[in-house]
């Protein structure tokens, strides 16, 4: 029988390179993911994994030494290293929303200088909108950046910044008043953002004049990979690093490249119920009871039978949502159901596997306890189910307006 979540349509290139990232995430993410994850150690040896086989490339044109590949085939390559372990997916989804948004909005002069060198791995982007005080609400924002002579002064502190401590650049979301008046910014509040791209050292503490990256945030599950603040004080960042060069655009440019992250975030969601699929199958035809293996039992084939229609509608709709974005399209709605659907379906499916491992599931020994831990993060990254709900809402309204 074929393997769940599989994609119709897909050319040799794309084959080839999926079957390359499955084997590497048999080989070397599976085995040691549940280890590392308790240790919340950083998977250095993974990451340059990914980075011999050209994967922090994925997405960046040929022309500055990436590979070239859709949204599609990155979506499926991440639905895949989420399936070994999320965060390595998390460590390379905030890489490309950057590059992506470079691709987009960059100058001539920023594609230039930052793409090759995040194609190659040289450079590893994070991006940051968040703040401690402002949740969803990314019209609150609070850092401000102010024009001196040939540069802008920014302070402020953001939060939730992933690759925050192992990033050379990131792109980061401030308020610039430059050219509004207050009642225009009060009118409009996401006109007067612009986005910055700062350079920095890897590593915690102060990384360069002005920025500094506290420590690693301590968190629940999604461990591994790097969470953190980012303070600036009275920060420097040259004018040519304004995204695009122009001010006031930084919101757009920010929910453009958030409509990739949510596609991400929904072939996480894939790739975490298939794995949590695979491990509930598994066990219940290994685990007996009266007699049988409890797979034999009609509720635990209810069960699976549940979890598996939940993997293929999931990756239906994060396939659907990748496509729209590379056809050019707006895909906002697309993307809002995608991760939506994906996200709770994904702590559906792996609560369902945690029930038929029983109490094993409760024991660090086994990989479900892991994926029970990392699943609840899905629910809130990129966009909260609330906000995915809204934004559905809103766009439903704009196709189906009643005209009377």
């Amino acid at each position: 029988m074929a393997r769940l979540a599989q994609t119709a349509g897909l050319t040799d290139v794309q084959q080839e390179i999926l079957s390359t990232v499955r084997d590497f995430v048999d080989k070397e993410i599976i085995p040691v993911a549940t280890e590392l994850e308790h240790r919340d150690e950083y998977p250095q040896q993974i990451v340059d994994g990914l980075r011999e086989l050209g994967l922090f490339g994925l997405m960046i044109p040929e022309e500055y030494g990436g590979l070239g590949e859709s949204l599609l085939t990155y979506a499926l390559c991440v639905e895949e290293i989420a399936r070994g372990w999320m965060s390595v997916s998390g460590i390379i989804n905030t890489h490309f929303i950057v590059a992506y948004m470079l691709k987009q909005h960059g100058t001539q002069e920023q594609r230039d200088h930052f793409l090759p060198r995040m194609a190659a791995g040289d450079i590893r982007g994070a991006f940051s909108m968040s703040e401690p005080g402002l949740g969803s609400d990314v019209s609150a924002i609070t850092s401000k950046a102010v024009k001196d002579g040939e540069d802008y002064v920014l302070n402020g502190q953001k939060m939730w910044l992933t690759n925050g401590g192992t990033s050379s650049l990131v792109a980061v979301l401030v308020r610039s008043d430059e050219g509004h008046s207050p009642a225009e910014t009060a009118a409009a509040p996401h006109r007067s953002m612009t986005t910055f791209l700062v350079e920095k050292e890897p590593g915690f503490g102060e990384v360069r004049p002005g920025l500094t990256i506290p420590g690693k945030i301590d968190k629940m599950g999604y461990k591994g990979v790097d969470t953190t603040e980012l303070i600036m004080d009275d920060l420097r960042v040259p004018a040519d690093r304004v995204l695009g060069g122009v001010t006031g655009r930084g919101f757009y440019q920010m929910m453009d490249g958030v409509e990739v992250g949510r596609v991400n975030v929904a072939a996480r969601g894939c790739g975490v119920a298939q794995r949590a699929f695979e491990l509930g199958v598994r066990y219940a035809q290994q685990r007996h009871t009266f007699g049988k293996p409890i797979a034999q039992h009609q509720a635990i084939q209810f069960k699976l039978a549940e979890m598996a229609t939940k993997v293929e509608a999931a990756h239906a709709m994060m396939v659907n949502a990748a496509r729209k974005k590379d056809s050019g399209e707006r895909n906002d709605l697309e993307a809002g159901m995608a991760k939506y659907l994906a996200s709770e379906y994904c702590k559906e499916v792996v609560e369902d596997a945690f029930r038929i491992h029983g109490g094993y599931g409760f024991s660090k020994e086994y990989e479900i306890e892991r994926l029970y831990r990392e699943a609840p993060m899905l629910l809130i990254g990129e966009g909260t189910a609330e906000i995915q709900k809204m934004i559905i809402g809103r766009r439903l309204l704009e196709e189906y307006r009643f005209q009377g």
